[in-house]
């Protein structure tokens, strides 16, 4: 569908990272964000504490800390870097401390971590330059883990909100993409990563992680997830509720509710010299 790819990594998209506006119009509706995102799976942030040499994580773009949250559940002291300030305040209210900045211009001021991560965001970082950094802020045999949701509904959701958004909004970039994508097309943006993470030459050879998993999405906390996607952030409200209405209608057709199949993908690799 329009909205979710582009919060991937998009393999036409080089330059993604400087879409500040993009990226920086999350924070719109903090609460509703955090609220309907869905968490991470836990083996996947279990395998990144058992590969890393300590507990001390640096979540970048870290929004308002649902990773930071289940990286403190598993053990962890998490310093996030975001830069939304309204994210930022969501995440500290909630226990994270947060330093608001683009990764790219953070200061690290001699500090280094066990593992640094990036979960759903690292398509707005530099991917040479932010690796580059990731590398510098990492403690010997530290691991840089960059991770996201592959999110496609059904086509009987997919569609109908493609062609709403079409009709609403036809002059959109998101209108010329696909109503769904395969998943071969969000491996690619992950095998891109790992191209950027080898040219730096900081590294040890990056790994591609998988995670499969499924759940159930009621009509209303689909549509209230919908709203905290890219192609919906920067849209008025009218604008936005034409499109909630055409899908909340095609929900309904289904009896109410659907089953989303979510693949969460990671590029990571372990940072290579000792010094």
């Amino acid at each position: 569908m329009p909205t979710l790819p582009r919060e991937q990594p998009e393999p036409s998209r080089a330059d993604l990272h400087m879409a500040r506006r993009m990226a920086e119009s999350f924070g719109t509706d903090a609460q509703r964000y955090d609220q309907a995102r869905p968490g991470y799976p836990d083996a996947l942030v279990a395998r990144i504490v058992a590969g890393s040499p300590g507990s001390e994580v640096l979540d970048v773009g870290c929004g308002t800390g649902i990773a930071a949250r289940q990286f403190q559940a598993a053990g962890c002291a998490v310093l996030g870097i975001e830069p939304d300030e309204r994210m930022a305040k969501f995440a500290r209210a909630r226990g994270l401390q947060v330093e608001v900045a683009p990764f790219e211009a953070w200061q690290q001021a001699g500090r280094r971590f066990d593992a640094v991560v990036a979960a759903q965001s690292w398509h707005w970082v530099d991917p040479v330059a932010g690796a580059v950094k990731a590398a510098r802020a990492l403690r010997p045999d530290g691991r840089l883990a960059i991770f996201g949701h592959v999110y496609e509904p059904p086509a009987e959701v997919a569609d109908p909100f493609a062609a709403a958004y079409r009709r609403v909004v036809p002059d959109s970039p998101f209108s010329n993409q696909p109503a769904r994508r395969t998943l071969d097309m969000y491996q690619a943006g992950y095998a891109k990563f790992a191209d950027a993470i080898r040219q730096t030459e900081r590294f040890n050879d990056p790994e591609q992680w998988r995670f499969d998993w499924e759940r159930s999405y009621t009509r209303d906390q689909w549509l209230e997830l919908l709203p905290t996607t890219g192609g919906l952030t920067q849209l008025s409200p009218d604008k936005t509720a034409d499109i909630l209405d055409a899908v909340g209608a095609a929900i309904d057709s289904m009896g109410g509710r659907f089953t989303m199949l979510y693949t969460t993908l990671a590029t990571t690799a372990v940072r290579a010299d000792a010094s």
